[in-house]
């Protein structure tokens, strides 16, 4: 025993089984200690209440939902409107992003002016705060009896923003989505593997080849799941006190729109902003020694080296903005955090509803870090190119 102690491989063994140890049993110690003061209170544990009916709507739902529906499908309603509120939220940061930071490194005083401007409002004052002023200022849009419609069937109302929409099946739409997927992945594997033999000019001409079918594939989806007997777009149309047809964005779920769309674009500004200042001069110089047009050197220079260099912190940035989507509750927006402290409130089952919330956003974040870490792998320089 003396000379195990005396061996340092042994004791670093030892030190480590014991803290892991130490933090089982409390964690262990934690777990039995909940438990008996939910059995003292007369409360049951378990995940057994999500087979049971809510008793409870929900305002807004991408998936059928009733107050007959169990706290499971409660659940998924949530994670659902979580989904698409980041799925909407985060291009729209990111195009808005990109160009206020290409305006704030275009060598033009005005625009650097408001894409200064842009950033500095944006950036400094809280989300919360933005959140509640676009909230307020849906609510004060007029009411549908006045509401004129505008650019082609959009009608602006304090009850939401109604926009022409498809009738097509859902699973048509569905089935699109995957396409454009599946062409996204592919067209990143043909990056990333560069097939032997494959010239640069040929693997583009594969890639476009490959859109265009895309492109071509999506609206074909969209005709053939047309519902029977009605036209393929809906306009919103004026019917009595309210708009009939159409989609309409509720003021909750635009408000959340707004405000993380452009509080994380005042983010990704600066971060492509970084991206472009740190593109060594020498690349802009021989773009011009080459002969190329700015636009050119824009395009095929500094925004691909940009993309490179900014993407590891843009992967960061996509994970914060979409655990900024529970800010949803302050205006009663039913995404993931709303329908958890609701059935909170209903249920009671406290321990195992946070279990559920912590879990379901440490599956979406990872998920979605993981594929953009991908994307990154994909993209890189690869060899013993400069690496910037």
């Amino acid at each position: 025993m003396q000379s195990l102690l005396k061996n340092r491989a042994f004791r670093d063994a030892a030190l480590q089984v014991a803290f892991v140890g130490g933090l089982v049993l409390m964690v262990v110690a934690m777990f039995l200690a909940g438990r008996a003061n939910l059995e003292a209170q007369g409360m049951t544990s378990g995940f057994g209440f999500l087979e049971r009916a809510t008793g409870w709507r929900i305002s807004f739902s991408l998936i059928e939902y009733d107050t007959n529906s169990s706290y499971a499908h409660a659940v998924m309603v949530g994670i659902l409107n979580s989904l698409f509120l980041g799925v909407i939220s985060l291009p729209i940061a990111t195009i808005i992003g990109v160009t206020v930071g290409v305006m704030r490194t275009s060598g033009n005083g005005m625009a650097e002016l408001l894409g200064t401007t842009f950033v500095e409002l944006f950036r400094n004052v809280p989300l919360i705060l933005q959140l509640l002023f676009w909230y307020t200022l849906l609510l004060a849009l007029p009411s549908p009896r006045h509401a004129e419609p505008i650019f082609g069937g959009i009608a602006l109302t304090g009850r939401g923003i109604y926009l022409p929409g498809l009738n097509v099946a859902a699973s048509s739409v569905f089935v699109a989505f995957l396409l454009l997927l599946a062409c996204f992945a592919l067209g990143l594997w043909m990056n990333a593997k560069r097939w032997p033999g494959l010239h640069l000019h040929q693997a583009r001409r594969e890639r476009n080849i490959l859109w265009a079918l895309a492109l071509i594939a999506i609206p074909v989806m969209f005709w053939l799941g047309r519902i029977p007997e009605t036209p393929l777009v809906d306009i919103p149309r004026a019917a009595g006190l309210n708009y009939k047809g159409g989609i309409r964005v509720s003021p909750e779920l635009m408000a959340c729109v707004i405000a993380i769309a452009i509080y994380g674009a005042a983010y990704i500004a600066e971060i492509v902003r970084a991206g472009f200042n740190a593109i060594p001069k020498g690349q802009y110089e021989a773009g011009h020694a080459l002969g190329l047009s700015s636009w050119h050197i824009f395009s095929r220079i500094r925004l691909p080296l940009a993309i490179r260099i900014v993407m590891p912190t843009m992967i960061n940035q996509y994970v914060w903005l979409f655990k900024a989507t529970t800010i949803g509750i302050a205006i009663s927006f039913t995404d993931f955090f709303m329908v958890i402290s609701t059935a909170i409130n209903q249920s009671g089952q406290t321990l195992e509803l946070i279990a559920i919330l912590m879990g379901g956003f440490l599956i979406i974040n990872y998920s979605m870090a993981w594929v953009l870490n991908r994307v990154n792998d994909a993209i890189k320089l690869k060899g013993t190119q400069l690496r910037i």
